[in-house]
């Protein structure tokens, strides 16, 4: 069996509202027949692929999720600048002749078909447009320029490329114009996919967010990446009810001449709660989608660790402030087959010392199933802020340390 590393996390936020639901609300769950308050993976994890953190641990490791990155090809080839470049936003001098409008729109078109569904060029604004996002890994947004400078520079530079650029041309412009493909067109289509794909997209690489959280590609599914890293929703020990907050603010000019009135009324929910935060790493896979490096692996793992105990979702942070780092942190690793302890929660807690009974009820549960089904992993380390006890780097060395 695999290895798994697992992450038993336990944060407490003061009032806040981290992740809201269609109407604005915290999100909440029913569990053991009460309300909690629930931050969802997605919101967790694109808090951690995208702060400083990360950024810092892992620079130019992390992909780019799109559905932007065909408009980002055209300005590229409209610019001469770099695709990275026009993908950072930054300003730039040319590394190559730029291309006509017209020409940028029918290349980038019969490129980025290659990748997804894109939208109707009526749609289109600054160039082609995906139906739904993308997650591009650095090494192949740096292949994707590659290809724009061959099909921008000397006919000669072209000579050795495994595509028709004519053939790639004549596409792009069938699909800028929203034309109807007869039969034999969209076989074609489907190989020049495969040609370009083939040359820009690569199956195992460095982009450690997804080696950890996976990629899902509809239209090139031999692209797709299994995630290595899960991870649950988070949700609070105790039971919790949303409050509201009405609010008022006050025009700095309305001197109450005329109207003493507030210059706007406002409502905002919000609530507060220690939550459990559970991740299960395989880290046989993870190593295996980066390509077999496990200095990287460990790179990541220590990345990701780090992250998980110091960062939280950016929503209504203006008006909360509500960051924290987490209280507890148990690791285990093992080729145990992985188990989360959130049953330790299923009966709200209730007591005045909430962090203390949640420790203590999350090392019994531990020892409990231990006994029951036999050590369910091959060692474990803690860090204890309540207790003051143990230190981050140990766990961080853990995770990364020698495995099986």
């Amino acid at each position: 069996m695999s290895e798994f590393i697992q992450l038993h996390i336990l944060a407490s936020y003061p009032p806040s509202n981290l992740n809201r639901d269609d109407l604005g609300r915290p999100k909440t769950a029913m569990m053991g027949g009460s309300q909690r308050l629930r931050i969802s993976s997605q919101s967790l994890k694109r808090a951690w692929r995208t702060s400083d953190q990360f950024e810092e641990s892992l620079h130019g490791l992390i992909g780019i999720r799109t559905r932007s990155l065909g408009e980002k090809i055209y300005g590229a080839m409209v610019s001469g600048q770099q695709l990275m470049d026009v993908v950072a936003g930054e300003k730039s001098d040319p590394v190559r002749p730029p291309l006509s409008e017209e020409d940028a729109l029918i290349w980038s078109a019969g490129i980025a078909d290659a990748y997804g569904a894109l939208e109707s060029p009526k749609e289109w604004e600054k160039g082609p447009q995906y139906k739904q996002m993308i997650h591009f890994r650095p090494s192949e947004i740096q292949a994707i320029d590659n290809l724009i400078a061959v099909i921008a520079g000397p006919e000669e530079s072209a000579k050795d490329l495994e595509i028709d650029l004519g053939d790639l041309k004549q596409m792009g412009s069938l699909i800028s114009e929203g034309k109807s493909l007869t039969d034999p067109q969209k076989k074609k289509k489907n190989n020049l996919n495969k040609q370009v794909r083939s040359i820009t997209l690569f199956k195992k690489d460095t982009a450690a967010d997804i080696s950890m959280f996976g990629r899902m590609m509809a239209d090139a599914t031999d692209y797709n990446v299994e995630a290595a890293v899960q991870v649950a929703h988070a949700i609070t020990v105790h039971e919790v009810a949303v409050e509201d907050d009405y609010f008022t603010a006050v025009d700095d000019l309305n001197r109450g001449e005329e109207n003493a009135g507030a210059g706007h009324l406002g409502e905002s929910e919000f609530a507060a709660g220690l939550f459990y935060l559970y991740l299960c790493i395989n880290r046989d896979l993870l190593v295996e989608n980066l390509g077999g490096d496990e200095t990287l692996a460990n790179d990541a793992l220590r990345a990701l660790t780090e992250t998980a105990v110091k960062v939280a979702p950016t929503g209504k942070q203006a008006s909360f402030a509500s960051r924290a780092y987490a209280s507890y942190l148990l690791a285990e690793r093992g080729c145990q087959q992985p188990r989360s302890l959130s049953v330790a929660y299923l009966t709200p807690l209730r007591d005045r010392n909430l962090l203390e009974s949640a420790i203590t009820s999350l090392q019994e549960t531990r020892k409990k199933m231990d006994a029951v089904y036999g050590t369910c992993s091959d060692g474990c380390c803690e860090m204890n802020v309540y207790a003051g006890e143990g230190k981050l780097e140990e766990v961080l060395d853990f995770v990364a340390g020698h495995h099986a």
